[in-house]
């Protein structure tokens, strides 16, 4: 045994002389590359496998889509069903440039696209799958097995005329007219609509966007929109208030033109109030504004079918006395005649009929002054005066003066009549109905007939009665009269008989029943005594027989003893 070098013991090996030193070497590389031809030859069969196996499908490789659908593993049958039913169903997205917020939703069938638009489309890539060379069908399916390779796109243009009508449905969605402020009455207030802008989509704009569909795939079927603005004009609740308000006004009559005058609402609202609502309310937002609103009680229309339709009150009275007398009481009754009133106007006799002179056509006639009866021009004048008065009453209207003559009357029933003098007592009465209405009289046969003519909705009507509370008795009273002749008597003045009068008004509704019972007025009507005059006392001779006593002239003054016809009944 030898010893190496470094005298560990060994064994030697020992080779022939002339013998290569890498023999050893190049028999460990041999299995090395045998190896590798193997794997080789093992990938090559197994690549052909796969190619022939690519070869041998009759539908998608795995991972493939034709314009973003799946169609893996499908025929090209299969997959032209999903390819027309998915794609058509696929949702494009339109939203608005500046906010970001989508405003709808569209499919691609409602833009235009239908199922023809891609039909043959899957037979069509399923043809170009099979029309490559064998030996790389095998690497197409490897990289569409790995996801490599997903497939391809062929969106089909669509037709100007479809695609416009589709971009005409958009835009009209979701443009939106501008809401102008407005505003109408209602019953509680006023309903106003705030205004609000409006906007419009450019058509050709929508339509540019919508175009390029295979781009939609790409970027998740997103289409960004801008909208033009339109202005709307808006109100404040000043200009609103400046528009509607008014004074409530019943329809009436213009005497001027004979005809019916308009009716008008009224309303009014409080400002400030109004515009913190119109503040609080969202653009295009409909609010109600509390305001007092008083419609009409008559309307144009209505008037037109009841003006002067209705005998309200009515009264006649028996007019005697002197001619003179009977000429101002037809003359008076003349002047008051057709007279109109609206509703609220105040009528005055002394205003209508005018002062009593002789240029007006008035006499003298019998008439009280001071106490005294004295002829004086217009003299009977207030039987036409009390004779409204009492057609007044039963026309239940509001007396607005009125005044009871000196004494009793002898032509109207007292505590009815009315007395009148220019510059002194009037008669007046005011209009308080809703409606027009008008006197109208009638002098014929010696009797005076006034009727109030107006418009009567309810039925209801007056009665008037009335009480006597005191009666003061007239007593004689002698006047020596030194230029008559020994023991004549002569009557100067006639008397009366004083009174306490109350009148009382009684309304009853249009079936008869008692609605109301009030005191009308108190008239005091004075006692006037009976005034003889008589001659210078004589010696009387025994069983010389009374003087008698020469009665005063026949004609006698209107309030005196002249006869009464008066109608009390109702229409």
């Amino acid at each position: 045994m030898e010893q190496n070098n470094n005298g560990a013991a060994g064994i030697v090996q020992e080779y022939p002389k002339g013998a290569p030193l890498y023999r050893e070497e190049k028999k460990k590389g041999h299995p090395v590359l045998i190896a590798f031809l193997v794997l080789v030859i093992l990938a090559a069969g197994a690549y052909s496998g796969l190619c022939a196996y690519a070869n041998s499908l009759d539908q998608f490789y795995p991972n493939r889509s034709i314009n973003g659908v799946p169609v893996g593993g499908l025929t090209a049958e299969q997959a032209q069903q999903k390819l027309e039913e998915t794609l058509l169903s696929q949702v494009i997205t339109i939203h608005e440039e500046k906010s970001g917020d989508m405003l709808t939703a569209v499919t691609l069938g409602e833009i235009g696209y239908s199922a023809e638009s891609f039909a043959g489309d899957a037979r069509w890539w399923l043809e170009q799958q099979q029309d490559i060379g064998f030996f790389y069908k095998g690497w197409e399916f490897f990289q569409a097995f790995t996801g490599k390779r997903s497939g391809g796109a062929n969106w089909p243009d669509l037709e100007e005329s479809t695609l416009g009508g589709a971009v005409e449905k958009i835009c009209e969605s979701l443009s939106e007219a501008p809401i102008h402020a407005s505003y109408a009455l209602e019953e509680t207030g006023i309903r106003v609509q705030r205004a609000r802008v409006g906007r419009k989509l450019d058509e050709a704009a929508v339509a540019a966007a919508l175009r390029p569909v295979a781009e939609y795939c790409k970027n998740g079927y997103q289409v960004w929109v801008e909208f033009e603005v339109l202005p709307a004009d808006d109100l404040t609740a000043a200009e609103i208030h400046g528009e509607v308000y008014s004074v409530m006004q019943n329809a009436g009559y213009d005497i001027a033109s004979g005809s019916i005058t308009a009716d008008a609402l009224g309303v009014d609202f409080d400002i400030p109030a109004a515009q913190s609502v119109l503040d609080a309310a969202q653009p295009g937002e409909s609010v109600l504004i509390s305001a007092h609103i008083e419609r009409p009680a008559v309307t144009a229309a209505e008037l037109e079918e009841v003006l002067f339709r209705d005998v309200l009150g009515e009264c006649r009275t028996l007019v005697s006395g002197t001619a003179a007398r009977r000429n101002n009481v037809s003359l008076s009754a003349q002047k008051i005649n057709g007279w109109i009133m609206n509703a609220g106007d105040v009528f005055s006799y002394n205003q209508t009929v005018g002062k009593r002179t002789e240029e007006a056509g008035f006499q003298a006639a019998p008439a009280y002054v001071q106490g005294e009866t004295v002829d004086e021009v217009g003299g009977g004048i207030c039987q036409t005066s009390s004779t409204l008065y009492y057609a007044c009453l039963k026309a239940n209207l509001e007396i607005t003066e009125r005044y009871a003559h000196r004494y009793v009357p002898a032509y109207i029933d007292w505590g009815m009549d009315a007395t009148v003098s220019w510059g002194g007592p009037d008669y007046k009465f005011t209009n308080s109905t809703l409606y027009p209405m008008k006197i109208e009289t009638e002098y014929k046969g010696g009797y005076l007939t006034v009727r109030v003519i107006g418009t009567n909705v309810d039925g209801v009507y007056a009665k008037m009665t009335n009480d006597v509370l005191s009666k003061t008795d007239w007593t004689t009273e002698y006047v020596e009269d030194p230029t008559m002749a020994p023991g004549a008597q002569v009557e100067k003045t006639t008397p009366y008989t004083g009174y306490k009068v109350k009148s009382y008004r009684h309304v009853y509704d249009k079936d008869g029943n008692l609605i109301s019972s009030e005191l009308e007025d108190t008239s005091n009507y004075k006692v006037r005594n009976r005034v003889i005059l008589r001659g210078p006392a004589v010696v009387a001779e025994p069983s010389a027989p009374a003087a008698e006593v020469t009665p005063l002239p026949e004609e006698v003054p209107e309030e005196a003893e002249a006869p009464v016809e008066i109608i009390l009944g109702d229409a």
